[in-house]
């Protein structure tokens, strides 16, 4: 039944992102708003929405287990398809996708930069980019965002079900909109932590779903490398197992100068494809899971 649920999720979720509706980040905001009010100090203490949230992905839990354990399907799986639908996909990047394809296509590399700038982690934000760098940092934000509201959720959800789904979702909100920036830091070592063995286990799937050679020479060094951070698996796997130069956009423009206006777009929809194949690879190895009796 989880394989069915999360097939349903997906693919709701992503028809809700090609739309935009059902932003879950309005909801944290205002939630973090409010609980983050106070005096200064009490902001910076990680305590109070750990709690919180440690509490609600407890009650969530509690409640899928015990209408299932009463024989309550009925509730409890639709539960967990409502949670989530809720809580996967990012409706406002597929906008913010199209008007930068737009603008590179047009060499309005300023323009790209407007669009982009607002999406990409604030250490970059402040950043004057030449197209090159641009390109990268959107690249890595992107897969980044794919990994964390589909890929990481799916593998929680396998793991520990609906109310580890919540809690690693919190954390992601934490740590990107939790009002105190200096604190922010601090809930990214949550995600880090919990993005671990999901990330290899993705990087490994990129290999499988494209070039398996490619990425055995630049993507498999990582996936034993505690200390190598998310993101950085992410866009050495990817590198391995694109072709074209999708991620070397400076190789790219010197033999290809005549097509640099559409690198771009060919290089987002390698990425996308990837990651789509790489979903595809997933949902199998779920579907193996649930035949062998073992989710």
């Amino acid at each position: 039944m989880q394989l069915l649920i999360f097939l349903l999720a997906y693919f709701l979720r992503r028809q809700l992102d090609a739309a935009g509706r059902v932003d879950s980040d309005r909801l944290f905001r205002e939630l973090f708003s409010r609980l983050a009010t106070g005096p200064q100090q009490r902001g910076e203490r990680i305590s109070s929405p750990l709690l919180l949230l440690g509490g609600l992905a407890v009650a969530l839990f509690t409640l899928d287990w015990w209408a299932r354990a009463r024989g309550l399907g009925v509730l409890a799986y639709p539960l967990q398809g409502l949670v989530l639908v809720a809580l996967m996909g990012a409706p406002e990047w597929k906008g913010v996708l199209r008007a930068y394809r737009e603008a590179w296509s047009r060499g309005d590399m300023q323009g790209a930069w407007h669009h982009i700038r607002a999406h990409l982690p604030a250490s970059e934000q402040g950043k004057a980019a030449s197209p090159d760098t641009m390109h990268l940092q959107l690249c890595r934000r992107f897969m980044v965002m794919v990994f964390e509201r589909y890929f990481l959720l799916a593998f929680w959800y396998v793991i520990g079900g609906v109310g580890a789904v919540l809690f690693v979702r919190g954390l992601i909100a934490l740590r990107e909109h939790w009002p105190q920036a200096a604190t922010r830091t601090r809930f990214a070592v949550g995600v880090e932590v919990a993005a671990w063995a999901p990330v290899r286990l993705l990087s490994f799937s990129f290999g499988l779903a494209g070039d398996l050679a490619g990425w055995l020479r630049e993507g498999r060094q990582n996936l034993v490398n505690a200390s190598v951070r998310a993101d950085d698996v992410m866009m050495a796997a990817a590198n391995g197992a694109l072709t074209g130069y999708a991620l070397d956009p400076q190789r790219f423009s010197q033999l290809h100068p005549d097509d640099w206006l559409d690198y771009g777009r060919r290089s987002l929809v390698a990425i996308r494809d990837l990651l789509n194949r790489s979903m595809l690879i997933w949902v199998c190895l779920l579907a193996l899971l649930v035949i062998a009796g073992l989710v």
